[in-house]
């Protein structure tokens, strides 16, 4: 039965309903469902094998899904061919023509008069900064430049919507670092709806507007990427992205949760049997001295990194010297000096920077 918008369609210009699609005994998507805004820049993030491309493929009509239905604006797009579902696609090979030139590429998909496609490669090169590269073939120019031409050819028919499949992935970290922000930079221009494929989740963090993460092929968080980062919806959110403590909770008669026998401010979830702590390195709090009746721990330092500018440590606490908390520290903290090896130092643990989740739900 074919379902018609309802009213969120007025807000929700990319809407994707109940997709599930199987390869043989394998479930590669489990009813999704997922909605983005016009001119949005959504990153679906996942490791190898998560769903993620197929439900990219799926979106570009490369893939046909075993249920569920697509609507763009008004449109049920879920089951049109890819030429009439008005999106340009970037994969991660850039996929040029390698015997034509640069502009040939750009042109490829332009059904126009010889002049007017002119006049339209020289606004692509212009907007992509490769002015002075019509005239090479792919062979000729940088794996960055490559990368550039196949946006470029992507965005040639002004589409609708833009599907971009690892499109950094083969870049060495400086080229990459430097295109994702102009990537960024060229999407916020031209305000097209953009949905990116990555396993990188500090590309993810840093330029999309809503970060998906995929596991199994399911949904985990949809969120910003600060709250994707700060509060994690399941453990899974919480180990895959980012660094993170986890730490062996005990009960108190009050219900609160203890650490090696230090009461925590903060409240254990009913029904948790066996629950573990999340903490990010960044928000333990080293203290310059204890500080009586205070939720302090004493803990030694085991090692310690140095890691541009911010030194990173393992720490065990003095009650139970099995737990090992990990810190990040910059040179501005006061306690920086005193990150040293084998020296006993006080810590405490932000309630608000606290988490609590079941050791059971990975």
């Amino acid at each position: 039965m074919t379902l018609a918008p309802d009213s969120r369609a007025k807000q929700d210009w990319l809407r994707v309903a109940g997709i599930s699609k199987k390869f043989g005994n394998f479930q590669a998507l489990q009813d999704i469902h997922l909605q983005l805004k016009k001119g949005e820049f959504v990153c679906l993030l996942g490791s190898s094998g998560c769903g993620k491309t197929t439900l990219l493929r799926i979106i570009a009509g490369l893939e046909v899904q075993d249920a569920g239905q697509i609507w763009m604006g008004s449109r049920d797009i879920g089951k049109l061919p890819p030429v009439q579902r008005n999106y340009g696609i970037v994969f991660q090979s850039y996929a040029l023509f390698p015997n034509l030139t640069v502009a040939d590429n750009i042109a490829y998909a332009l059904r126009m008069s010889r002049d007017e496609k002119a006049r339209r490669v020289a606004e692509l090169l212009d907007l992509v900064d490769l002015n002075g590269t019509e005239d090479r073939y792919p062979s000729e120019i940088s794996g960055g430049q490559q990368q550039r031409v196949a946006l470029a050819r992507a965005l040639a028919t002004s589409p609708s919507l833009l599907l971009l499949d690892e499109p950094l992935s083969a870049l060495d970290a400086k080229v990459r670092e430097r295109l994702r922000q102009e990537l960024r930079r060229l999407q916020q221009k031209l305000g097209v709806t953009t949905i990116m494929v990555t396993h990188d989740q500090e590309e993810a963090l840093s330029i999309a507007d809503r970060v998906v993460v995929m596991s199994n092929g399911a949904i985990e968080q949809v969120g910003t990427p600060e709250t994707i980062y700060r509060e994690p919806a399941t453990r899974f959110v919480a180990d895959f992205v980012g660094r993170a403590n986890w730490l062996p909770l005990s009960r108190s008669p009050e219900g609160k949760a203890c650490l090696a026998g230090q009461v925590l401010n903060i409240d254990l979830p009913a029904g948790i049997t066996r629950p573990v702590l999340f903490c990010r390195p960044e928000d333990v709090r080293l203290e310059a001295k204890w500080q009586f009746g205070s939720s302090a721990m004493m803990a030694l330092v085991e090692q310690v990194d140095f890691h541009g500018g911010v030194r990173s440590a393992a720490l065990s606490l003095c009650a139970d010297r099995d737990i090992r908390i990990h810190v990040d520290v910059g040179p501005n903290d006061a306690c920086y000096a005193a990150l040293q090896t084998g020296k006993r130092i006080t810590l405490t643990l932000p309630a608000d920077k606290l988490r609590v989740f079941s050791d059971t739900s990975l």
